[in-house]
């Protein structure tokens, strides 16, 4: 067992005089099945390719695409395991100062963009040399999507590339076919009837799926209505047994989506999980420091995939898709008895989770033969009667790993659904979770109380989040446990008005809560609040959706989720009075924050009718307008 090559030399030590597949990857080479690389290469080798790893090649030139020659069926191309603009930007849409996909935590050594930009170079160096995308980046990117970074639509990451063809989701499926008839002498581009693939055509080829129109490329860049619809039909065609091909002409092509690969068996979920990784990064980053990426997953388990929680923020349900496969207990057990061999092992495993970490099996019956519904959700706005909630087999999992000699604790970090939690009459597993798998704090996703912007989060609305709180304080004073239940919470998403903004932070003053990092809502391709962003209309119901899109408004609405800090009080009264809730800046105990002495002024001079009522009517004061102008 070794490494897969990423050097010329380490290829020429294993005898090959080329390589079958060259891996083109915006990360470092982590050989670790968290890593998609890892697995899709590792899964090739086992059935006979040769795969060799180019990780995070020069942008700045096609010589690094030279490294191995020219493969002798092709390359596979992926941004990364996040998408690279994520990777190199906040939600602000400034630049981030480290990449952990990175050796050292080193920024930029990958391009904006990596797929198109490997793909460029790829096709420079060795013109018509088959390409097949996937990755994060290609299946988010599929159809024509709004892109946030540059605040409008762009193509197909297909069209946009030049590759032959696009992989979506996790990929084993599909590409073991296209390796397959690439080996026999197919080309990809010719590959038009593999389920889990896009490819494009010519107007009146014929298709091989039953198939549905969404608007084209041109129509969705120039109207918003438009653009809502589409995306509504291509979030509804992702399942596996009810979903279509989607059409979508760009220009005088037509893009072509098959329906969705098959999700994979417990069977060959165990199989891939337990190829014959390394499991930690490739010893040439060592000097650079290693790859954070690494830290949390080295001794962690996967053990699903899948979510059918879908939140419309969330990009899984459009990637991964809806529905939950799991793998054995007996795979698991394998993986982590051989956790204590490894000396980096300390006797933590760091979690058993996935997407969701709770999720053992689909969320009803009718999903294993009929599908997801295409009409509602699972969990919100209330749980469907006919979701099935039951931990049992989860429970009995976290014992069996709790029993291997040299394990001295298994924590559970992933999310955890606490409205699915919440339909479990017996306290068992929540007991189990406060009694053996939480270190200090339990995370969960309530992500506003607002019941209007919970609604367009596709979260359920808050007194669930309450209800569950008052069961985990009661189950840890039981338990005689000093543990804290932290929220991960939201701003700005689309539906948030600044009065929403003010009741999340009356929320957080109630429960006593001090968030000490806040997110953003980030507008990512694929998901249905980043519809909303762009179009303003909610793509399920067609209403209109206010969305906070200023950039001083975003700031005070995240400002509002840390209203106690010092340096935030003047942002703090700056958004009260927009909300119209200046009743919230005084000394009482009901009040978020103390005036400061430009508001009393602002107040005395507005009640002696003075011309500057700027604060009054909610403005921003003309100084910090022009700062913000000037820089």
């Amino acid at each position: 067992m070794s490494y897969l090559p990423i050097t010329k030399e380490e290829m020429t030590a294993r005898g090959w005089e080329a390589a079958d597949f060259v891996y083109v990857s915006g990360d470092a080479y982590v050989d670790h099945p968290s890593f998609g690389v890892a697995i899709i290469s590792r899964m090739l080798e086992s059935q006979g390719y040769r795969v060799a790893i180019l990780p995070q090649p020069r942008f700045d030139t096609p010589e690094d695409m030279k490294r191995f020659g020219r493969p002798r069926l092709g390359f596979l191309v992926t941004g990364g395991n996040i998408d690279p603009m994520v990777a190199h930007y906040t939600a602000a849409r400034r630049l981030r100062s480290g990449d952990a996909y990175s050796p050292g935590n080193r920024a930029g050594l990958r391009p904006d963009r990596a797929t198109i930009v490997y793909c460029r170079l790829i096709r420079e160096a060795y013109g018509d040399v088959p390409i097949v995308i996937g990755g994060l980046e290609a299946s988010l990117r599929r159809f024509a999507h709004y892109d946030y970074w540059d605040d409008a639509v762009r193509p197909s990451i297909l069209l946009e590339s030049g590759a032959d063809l696009l992989s979506f989701g996790m990929g084993e499926h599909s590409l073991t076919e296209i390796a397959a008839r690439m080996a026999a002498g197919e080309h990809p581009a010719a590959m038009h009837d593999i389920r889990g693939t896009c490819y494009l055509c010519g107007l009146e080829e014929p298709l091989s799926y039953p198939s549905v129109t969404c608007a084209s490329f041109d129509k969705v860049s120039q109207d918003k209505k438009t653009y809502a619809r589409a995306c509504r039909i291509q979030l509804e065609e992702q399942d596996h047994i009810t979903g279509r091909a989607v059409v979508q002409k760009h220009g005088e092509r037509l893009l072509v989506q098959n329906p969705p690969a098959m999700p994979l068996t417990s069977e060959e979920l165990d199989a891939i999980a337990e190829l014959p990784y390394e499991r930690y990064y490739h010893p040439s980053y060592e000097a650079a420091g290693g790859v954070a990426a690494i830290r949390e997953v080295e001794f962690s388990l996967t053990h699903n995939r899948g979510c059918f929680g879908a939140c419309n923020f969330c990009s899984i349900a459009f990637h991964q898709g809806r529905y939950v496969s799991v793998r054995s207990h007996q795979s698991l057990l394998r993986e982590a008895e051989g956790f204590p061999r490894n000396p980096h092992f300390k006797g933590y495993i760091h979690d058993v989770g996935g997407p969701t970490a709770d999720f053992r099996a689909p969320a009803c019956q009718k999903q294993q033969t009929a599908g997801l519904c295409r009409d509602k959700k699972c969990l919100a706005p209330t749980r469907c009667p006919a979701v099935r909630v039951d931990h049992t087999d989860y429970v009995r999992l976290l014992r069996e790993l709790r029993a291997i000699p040299g394990v001295k604790k298994v924590f559970v970090r992933s999310g955890l659904r606490y409205d699915y939690m919440m339909g479990e009459e017996d306290d068992t597993f929540l007991t189990e979770l406060v009694r053996h798998h939480v270190s200090g704090q339990l995370r969960v996703a309530p992500e506003h109380c607002s019941a209007r912007v919970l609604d367009r989060m596709g979260k359920p609305h808050i007194g669930v989040y309450e209800a569950f709180l008052r069961r985990f304080e009661r189950i840890c004073q039981k338990e005689g446990k000093e543990l804290y239940l932290v929220p991960y919470l939201m701003s700005s998403h689309p539906g948030s008005t600044m009065k929403d903004a003010v009741e999340l932070a009356l929320f957080l003053k109630k429960h006593r809560l001090r968030p000490q990092q806040v997110q953003d809502f980030y507008p990512t391709p694929g998901t249905a609040s980043t519809c909303m962003f762009y179009t303003g209309l909610d793509p399920w119901t067609m209403q209109p959706v206010y969305v906070p899109t200023d950039p001083y408004e975003k700031k005070l609405q995240r400002t509002l989720l840390q209203y106690w800090k010092p340096e935030n009080r003047r942002l703090v009264i700056e958004a009260l009075v927009r909300a119209g809730r200046e009743d919230l800046i005084g000394h009482g105990p009901d009040c978020l924050v103390q005036p400061d002495r430009e508001y009393l002024l602002s107040r005395r001079a507005a009640a002696q009718g003075g011309p500057d009522r700027r604060l009054a009517a909610g403005e921003r004061p003309a100084a910090r307008r022009r700062g913000r102008k000037k820089r």
